[in-house]
């Protein structure tokens, strides 16, 4: 590793440490509040313990990994990205998941189930991230974006199929955010966006409507149609929004009060301890206990974004650029889906909501952040203050 003790402890970005703690510790907070009447029967220890084991595992990988030289990664591009692959076709395979929508999303691992997809978004960071650093002369082929378009479609794919549209839609914000910082030209950028946009069309309109049949399930296809106007279906698939945006509406500025919620207490939103955690913090806590939550995510990307920038090789860069890329767009499509803005994709709030996949995966995420600040970017520093 070639670091002392003292450099390691100097390297390390303790403004984005202290911010990730305070959204776990967030969490903690609001999931014993959404689970305390949960009407399966499983009290606030349950999830606790669940989500502690979690929190266990993923601080321990966290600073292994900030330990850990990152540029080591790119060596086995080929390897994590053919991992990622297999536990996706495992998880189709012999995965479990929720009994009514047939998904397959979790494999059974010992203690605790994997949610593979989770897993495959950070490997998915560090091997695009070395295809496109090796690419890095090609920037201005439209020809070698499209190999990056197919290199990620392949696991979107396979996440798609489980069902599970909205990490399906991370990896693309994952691509769009590291061809960015790679270089991208405008123009191929417009080109991507343009076949994005006519793809959702021809997905949410043209399929169904003028061909009869759909590559999406039927409440997929509500979920993305509806978020715009749930009281056109207010007991069927508008039912969770409209409960969501009851909730956070009554929350006013200061909340109803910790543990006070009524739309959680008494179950009128389905999964509020998971993707509409956020309804319960908005009508418990308010615009204020909201606005703190924003605050340490916005602490935690700025980080990030400080950290890609001052990196000192293009590899590092671009992890860190993946890593922001997919939790700004995983915090906006969750709050966004919560308040009535973004369609619902089933997408959990990064940190906060009850899921060890997910919190594991972010810390991981966190730890490469910190490796590239420990190894890169501090390292720059020390040798300008020396110079």
């Amino acid at each position: 590793m070639g670091l002392s003790l003292g450099a390691y402890l100097r390297g390390m970005d303790w403004i984005l440490l202290a911010a990730t703690l305070g959204l776990v510790a967030y969490g903690f907070f609001m999931l014993y509040s959404a689970t305390q009447s949960n009407p399966k029967g499983q009290g606030p220890a349950y999830y606790l313990q669940s989500q502690g084991v979690g929190l266990a595992i993923g601080l321990v990988a966290l600073f292994a990994l900030s330990v850990f030289n990152y540029r080591w990664f790119a060596r086995w591009q080929i390897y994590i990205y053919g991992a990622s692959i297999f536990l996706l076709i495992l998880t189709l395979i012999i995965g479990t998941g929720g009994a009514e929508v047939g998904a397959r999303r979790w494999l059974n691992v010992g203690l605790f189930q994997l949610q593979a997809a989770e897993l495959v978004k950070f490997l998915l960071i560090l091997s695009l991230a070395t295809v496109l650093m090796e690419g890095v002369d090609l920037r201005g082929r439209f020809r070698f974006v499209l190999l990056c378009i197919l290199y990620v479609l392949i696991p979107g794919v396979l996440i798609f199929l489980q069902p599970d549209l909205g990490t399906s839609l991370c990896l693309m914000a994952i691509l769009v955010c590291m061809l960015v910082v790679w270089g991208i030209r405008l123009s191929h950028l417009s080109i991507m966006g343009g076949v994005g946009v006519l793809s959702g069309v021809m997905v949410l309109r043209v399929l169904p409507n003028i061909l009869g049949f759909s590559i999406l399930r039927d409440y997929q296809l509500k979920r993305l149609t509806l978020f715009l106007h749930p009281d056109q279906d207010p007991k069927g698939g508008g039912y969770q929004l409209i409960q969501s945006k009851i909730a956070v509406g009554s929350g006013m500025f200061s909340g109803k009060g910790y543990m006070k919620g009524t739309q959680s207490t008494y179950g009128f939103i389905p999964e509020h301890h998971t993707d509409f955690i956020f309804s319960v913090i908005g009508e418990e806590l308010g615009f204020l206990g909201a606005a703190v939550l924003i605050l340490l995510f916005a602490i935690v990307t700025w980080r990030a974004y400080r950290i890609c920038r001052l990196a000192t090789d293009l590899y590092g860069k671009l992890v860190a650029a993946g890593i922001a890329g997919v939790l700004v767009f995983q915090v906006f499509t969750n709050i966004g889906m919560t308040t009535g803005i973004m369609p619902v994709v089933g997408l959990p709030l990064p940190f906060v909501s009850f899921g060890s996949s997910s919190l594991v995966v972010f810390l991981m995420a966190i730890g490469l952040l910190e490796s590239v600040h420990v190894h890169s970017v501090a390292g720059w520093h020390r040798r300008g203050a020396r110079d």
